[in-house]
């Protein structure tokens, strides 16, 4: 069994699923900013970081999740 090492130090076990742990240092007023906008989403704080980085990466053309890839043969002739 494979194990990771956590920012706090603590061995845990790794999965296939498993997420990356990052320390973030925020000013109070973008905190209560957010958790303000996370409630009303009926989100937790770091689900609400999430979306808000995820569609910066989509609106930048860096989308996280792969191109679909095209299916087995040759493609269709474009004629």
């Amino acid at each position: 069994m494979t194990t990771e090492r956590s920012t706090t130090g603590a061995t845990e076990p790794a999965s296939r699923n498993s997420r990356k742990q990052l320390l973030l240092r925020l000013d109070p007023g973008v905190h209560a900013a957010l958790a303000k906008w996370a409630a009303d989403d009926l989100r937790s704080v770091n689900a609400q970081i999430e979306v808000i980085l995820r569609n910066a990466l989509v609106e930048a053309g860096r989308d996280p999740r792969p191109a679909p890839m095209r299916g087995r043969g040759r493609p269709p002739k474009h004629s």
